[in-house]
């Protein structure tokens, strides 16, 4: 599930899909797929909304089209926004905005989606019906990655040595690490250090 790195070091999010059957069961082990895959594709701030509306999705399939009914999630980039489809061939029983009553048992589901995602809606086919969600990021571009001014330093520093994958920007740290003990420092102690720091700094 790790995301694919191009050739400028930025993440490659490519379309990910995953069929399943829909069952209020399988709800939790789709949050923990959606956290791992978003983690890989350096997106943990999105995770906590997109765990909920994919929660909020799947269960309005259960609830409204049937347990057991063959449903599908898709996660993928629409420009900078994550986008979230679940996918079920019921092209009857399309999802309605309701305003649901403080003590009702159903009907909060797509006012939770409605308030915690930036937009949604539902597409219809001839053979199945889309509805999607989609979630800002603070991705300049689709395949971008977030950091500021630290990780493009350090994407600098990584492109002097070639191509720019994860194995190079161990170089880097390992070239580092013999600087420092060169010009009389502990590399043990710089690590602790930079831990530190890293831990603290945005």
């Amino acid at each position: 599930m790790e995301g694919d790195m191009g050739e400028d070091g930025c993440m490659i999010r490519r379309p990910w899909e995953l069929p399943f059957a829909a069952e209020a069961q399988e709800v939790a082990g789709l949050r923990r797929i959606v956290r791992l895959h978003l983690k890989a594709w350096g997106l943990p701030r999105q995770m906590g909304t997109a765990q909920l509306c994919v929660s909020e999705l799947v269960s309005n399939v259960v609830r409204h089209v049937g347990p057991g009914t063959p449903t599908s999630l898709r996660l993928l980039m629409n420009g900078t926004y994550l986008r979230i489809e679940v996918r079920d061939p019921d092209c009857e029983n399309l999802p309605t905005l309701i305003a649901a009553t403080p003590d009702a048992e159903s009907g909060r589901g797509l006012a939770l989606v409605d308030a915690m995602a930036d937009r949604w809606g539902v597409l219809l086919g001839s053979d199945r019906k889309v509805t999607w969600c989609e979630i800002a990021t603070d991705l300049r571009t689709p395949n971008g990655h977030t950091g500021g001014t630290r990780v493009t330093r350090a994407e600098a520093m990584i492109s002097l040595y070639g191509a720019v994958a994860s194995p190079r920007a161990i170089d880097v740290i390992v070239d580092l690490l013999h600087w420092m003990g060169a010009h009389g420092y502990d590399p043990d102690d710089v690590l602790d250090i930079a831990t530190a720091r890293f831990e603290s700094c945005p």
